[in-house]
């Protein structure tokens, strides 16, 4: 064999040799980007479902009855955060009088109103409920430290100016961010935060301690539009609308998170004229939840309305009454914080919906009920608050 040919196919077996490598290089390429690509399917998949079963087992576990014994076995452990304002306390007054609850907290804000008359309208609820959980006073400016002004639709005081706000109780001395924190962390696992306002102190409480934070049960939201129309503008709902930063913290921890939107509290569960003067009529608790809602009554008026959105009142019983819920989506949140037309929007990316230009790689960490027993909804709470 002459040495041309040897050189030939030494030449070849070196092409063929440096072919296997790339071949084989490939190969493993491929091999680790679908291991890769496996663990981060199954990691979002064991995050979607851990949230699942947290708002199954959030709501599950509450028989709907007549507040019997057996439903004490299983008190919820609430923290509850407020701007104060007259369906917030309704709220708060509902939340109070349920047996299987244990308020552990009621957290305030600036928002309805300014920071001390929001503590005074929530000990005055908690007071008229017979409760005696302790008030903390939060947030008075927005995430982003920027002065905010206190906006209501229910009167200066927040609760119809009729005055009915006298508590004999005052507010802790520890700040709202330290208990929620505190306590997140003294019940890991089981706490579920009620958000009936904006979203500031639970955003500061998420930016000081989120390992902490991690350890939430579940945390309500009674905010956005959902898939509806806003109040704040017509894109934005006013919880929002008060601070979307920290709306935007609160969607984009990556926590278990269930937003019922202003959509579920129109048609027919708007309260009439009708309902208002049984309600007033039905005890002391029900007499001043509808004199603290007589402003609002006289806004909705102004707006060509005989009905009244009561909306915070939804989001507890969305919390404590899985029949009340009918269906609820998975989603990816994203809050628009940019200054303009849509500030304050939040928009819901839904699981398993492919969209013709956005591709839809999020973590579906938010549950949206997008369906709730609207008629049923003003029995439910004659039932809840009047004895």
């Amino acid at each position: 064999m002459t040495d041309s040919k040897i050189n030939i196919m030494t030449r070849r077996k070196a092409e063929m040799k440096k072919r296997l490598i790339v071949i084989l290089s490939i190969s493993i390429f491929v091999i680790l980007s679908i291991g890769i690509c496996y663990k981060v399917l199954k990691s979002k998949d064991s995050a979607r479902n851990k949230n699942e079963e947290t708002v199954s087992e959030s709501t599950d576990k509450i028989e709907e009855s007549d507040g019997s014994a057996g439903q004490n076995k299983s008190r919820r452990k609430l923290i509850i955060d407020s701007d104060a304002g007259a369906d917030d306390c309704a709220a708060i007054i509902y939340a109070a009088k349920q047996p299987n609850v244990d308020i552990l907290g009621v957290t305030v804000l600036l928002g309805n109103v300014e920071l001390d008359q929001a503590a005074d309208n929530v000990l005055m609820a908690l007071e008229k409920a017979g409760c005696d959980a302790p008030v903390y006073k939060g947030e008075e400016k927005t995430y982003n430290r920027t002065m905010k002004e206190a906006y209501s639709v229910f009167g200066e005081d927040g609760m119809g100016d009729a005055d009915i706000i006298h508590p004999s109780g005052s507010p802790e001395d520890k700040a709202a961010v330290e208990f929620i924190i505190d306590t997140v962390r003294d019940n890991p696992g089981e706490v579920e935060i009620v958000c009936l306002g904006p979203a500031t102190n639970i955003a500061k409480a998420i930016d000081v301690a989120p390992d902490v934070m991690k350890d939430v049960k579940m945390i309500w939201s009674m905010g956005t539009t959902g898939l509806g129309a806003g109040n704040a503008s017509p894109v934005a709902e006013f919880n929002v609308y008060a601070d979307a930063p920290a709306y935007k913290v609160l969607v984009d921890s990556g926590l278990p998170l269930t937003i019922v939107g202003l959509d579920m509290c129109t048609e027919e569960a708007a309260w009439t004229n009708e309902q208002f003067a049984k309600l007033e009529s039905e005890g002391e608790e029900g007499s001043f939840v509808a004199k603290s809602l007589e402003k609002l009554r006289e806004f909705y008026k102004g707006n060509g309305s005989d009905t009244v959105m009561v909306c915070d009142p939804i989001t507890v019983m969305c919390v404590l009454h899985p029949n009340f819920v009918k269906e609820k989506i998975q989603t990816h949140a994203s809050c628009i914080t940019v200054q303009g037309e849509t500030y304050g929007q939040v928009l819901f990316y839904k699981e398993g919906f492919t969209y013709d230009s956005v591709e839809n790689d999020f973590d579906y960490n938010v549950t949206l009920v997008t369906k709730v027993d609207k008629a049923a909804y003003f029995d439910y709470y004659m039932d809840g608050v009047c004895d």
